[in-house]
Formats: C-alpha cells, structure tokens, sequence
C-alpha cells in the first residue's frame, strides 16, 4: 500500500537536527507497517523491539537510560550491530514501556546520529502523561486511518488520482469517471480506511469479513479502554462510545451527555469524552457562533458533535447495513448524511486542515464545517447526494459576506465546490482558492 505520510519519515531522515520519532494514531490505523516499509526503503537494515509482545524488553531500560548502554544490549540481544547511518531502531508499542518513552529524551541529547522510531497509541500515550514524556526531545508524525486517496492508490487506481487531482475550477467530471469516483467512494463508505480492512475488500470482496475485521477492531479499542482506565471510568467511555451513532443519527447532531445515560450531566461525563479525543478514536467538532479570526476564540467547548475516526467503523458500530451504502437509498437519512459529514471530516483531518469548526446560529441555521485558511474563514456545506441547495449557507452568506464558500456534493463540477469523492484535497483547493 501506499502510505502518504511515507513522505514525512523520508522529509525526517534529512532532517540536519533531527530528534527522535514518534509515530502517533489509534491501534491498527498502520503505525507499525509504515515504520517497517520505511525502514526496508531507505535503510541497510531495521531492529525491531516491540514492548507489548515482549514486556521482558523493559530490563533494557531498568538499569539506567544510558543511550550507549542500551544500544550495546539491543545489538547484543538481537544479533544485529546498530549502525547510525544505516540502521532503523523501531520501538514498537512504546507505550507499554514508560522508562523506554522517557529514555528517547536521552537519545536526543547524547546520541542523535542513530535513528531512532517509536511507533505508539494515542491512548496509551496519553496515559502516561508528562511524567514520562520527553517534552522537546521528540519529532512527531501523526498517523490516521488510510484516506479515500489512499483507497484509490490502493485499489491500482493512480490514474483516477491524477485525473481528480488536475481538475481546475470551472471544470467537470466526465460521467464515465464520475460513474466510477462515485461507485469506489459508497466502497470506501462502506469499507472504510483500516488498512487490514481494505486490505481483505481489495483481496476478496467479502463484506462479511471486512465487517469481521472492523467488528475487531472496534472489541480493540473497547479493551484498550478497560486497559488503560478505572472500573468507573471504563463504564463512562462505553457508554459515551455506544451512544455516538445515535447521536449523529439526530437531525440535530449536537451531543447530548443525557442522551448516553438517564440524568447524566457533562461534569460527570467530560473526563471520559475528553480520554476518547485524546486516544485519537473519536474527533469533537466545537460551535461558533460568530465567523471571526481566530476561529478558536469563539469557540463553544460546551455545545459540539462527536464524530468517530474512521467512517467505515462509524458504520459497523451503528450497525448499518452494507447494501444501504453501496446501493443509494431513502433510508436512514439522517444518519446517512451524518456518515458523509464524518468521511468529509476524516479527509480533513487527514490532510492536515487546521481544526475545523462548525457555525449554527441562534434561529437553527447551520453550517457543517468552518476552515480557517490564513486570514480567511471559509464555510463547507456537505450534502450526500447530487443537491446542493442549502438555506443555512444562504443565511451565512448573508450574516458574514464571507470571501469564499465551498459545497461538497455528488455533483461533478469543481467550481466553489468539490465532488465528494475529491474531498481529500479540500485542504489543497482552499488554499489555491485564498491565493
């Protein structure tokens, strides 16, 4: 497969100051494939340690954190010399060692010719906190679920990627490649961005095993949860988890903490919502009132939609059958519009867009995503299918005048709006648009 980020770990091994890497993302999203395709790539060779699979590991760290030292007893331990030109050191699963975590700091001050690549989950690493993070003395890539981009790639179709990617406002698809940009998109609604999941859809076409990887994947995180939390706050983060289908399935997506239990109230809850953001698993989309620079200064911590990182597990976990994907229906409308409003997040936060936002006025007028682009404060209306009509941009076109605007829709034309399936360049088109 196709990674992106490949491009990110090629861009830090030239770096003249470089430090450490951690590469970041929720479980299964490919942190360790990426570490060892880049390692096989651009190195001599690769020594891996993974602190999960072998917890016994830790008593490399136990003595001191010593980076000469620990050096000498991996090369020993794995019959393998480390090199610093020419050698890849992966520390798979990071998290599941603290003092391993910390010792990166060391390898930063006193041994930063050797390349050193961590690969760990969010969740984990947001457990162990500052105490053992070595704050400054760390490179970061973040990694997300593969993008519908990436599908494409995947699935052999280059040409099609370079095709969308030359379109130029005031052009249209074709209707042959549109036929088929629409066809791969309800797949990649349906499948997801989960490498092993494509992996199994590219290879057989099997919705019943893909749904068995994704069924997988989600019991992951669950026990992850349980892993990494208390009794009591184990029995919030579910309930929180369970309830984001029906949330967004609401024709007013805000999330509601009495709608994940009978009288609960956020001051009970915002612990554990803000552990599910933190591990990277879910993305909170906060309310502004006003379209101001910057955006978040009128940011609303307190009324937001909760969105999941992964459209294709959104989708298992609200147990929504695949033939309503593939097959374009009436039914479930609103939570069909709530799936195409998340695959529209996840490429966002994919390509890098900076934090986006979503703008509702007082009288309902609603807006799904607000961007900041430099200066520039840009509204994205979603619509599922081929309609693009939608009074609440016309509302805020009227009460903010904004320089540009961009729908995101089935329509084919690229002209103040995408095609959906091109909604991974958003971040690309905006910026081209606000030159």
């Amino acid at each position: 497969m196709d990674r992106l980020a490949m491009a990110k770990l090629s861009a830090w091994r030239r770096k003249p100051s470089r430090k450490p890497l951690i590469v970041r993302g929720v479980r299964q999203c490919g942190k360790t494939w990426l570490l060892r395709a880049f390692g096989s790539a651009e190195y001599s060779q690769q020594v891996y340690l993974n602190f999960e699979r072998e917890p016994s590991l830790a008593g490399l760290f136990s003595a001191d954190l010593d980076p000469h030292r620990i050096l000498r007893e991996i090369a020993l331990l794995r019959e393998q010399p480390i090199e610093p030109d020419t050698t890849l050191l992966i520390f798979d699963e990071i998290q599941a060692c603290p003092a391993a975590l910390t010792s990166l700091k060391y390898f930063a001050e006193e041994a930063s010719e050797y390349s050193i690549a961590a690969a760990g989950s969010l969740l984990g690493l947001a457990v162990h906190g500052d105490a053992t993070f070595p704050v400054g003395k760390v490179d970061f890539v973040d990694l997300h679920p593969m993008s519908f981009e990436e599908y494409l790639l995947a699935g052999g179709n280059e040409a099609l990627v370079e095709y969308l990617g030359s379109l130029a406002p005031g052009q249209t698809v074709s209707a042959p490649l549109a036929t088929k940009a629409e066809s791969l998109l309800r797949e990649y609604l349906m499948v997801g961005g989960m490498p092993e999941a494509i992996t199994v859809w590219l290879d057989s076409h099997d919705i019943a095993a893909v749904e068995d990887v994704q069924q997988a994947i989600l019991d992951s995180y669950t026990l992850d949860m349980a892993k990494h939390s208390s009794p009591t706050v184990f029995s919030k983060l579910s309930a929180i988890w369970r309830s984001v289908p029906g949330q967004l399935a609401r024709e007013n997506k805000k999330f509601v903490f009495s709608q994940v239990a009978r009288g609960a109230r956020a001051k009970d809850l915002e612990d554990a919502l803000e552990w599910l953001v933190s591990a990277g698993i879910a993305i909170k989309v906060n309310r502004v009132a006003h379209a101001g620079i910057p955006l978040a200064a009128y940011s609303d911590d307190r009324y937001f939609k909760l969105y999941l990182a992964d459209v294709g597990l959104l989708r298992r976990l609200a147990n929504v059958p695949a033939s309503v994907i593939i097959q374009p229906s009436h039914t479930y409308p609103h939570f069909r519009g709530a799936l195409i409003e998340d695959y529209v997040l996840t490429q966002l936060v994919a390509s890098g867009v900076a934090k986006p936002y979503f703008w509702r006025s007082d009288n309902t007028a609603e807006v799904d995503f607000l961007i900041q682009v430099d200066a520039d404060v840009v509204p994205l209306e979603v619509k599922a299918e081929h309609n693009t009509a939608s009074k609440s941009l016309a509302v805020y076109k009227r009460t903010f005048a904004p320089a540009h605007t961009l729908t995101l829709s089935m329509k084919p034309t690229v002209d103040g709006h995408l095609p959906l399936y091109y909604a991974w360049d958003v971040a690309g088109y905006l910026m081209r648009l606000v030159a």
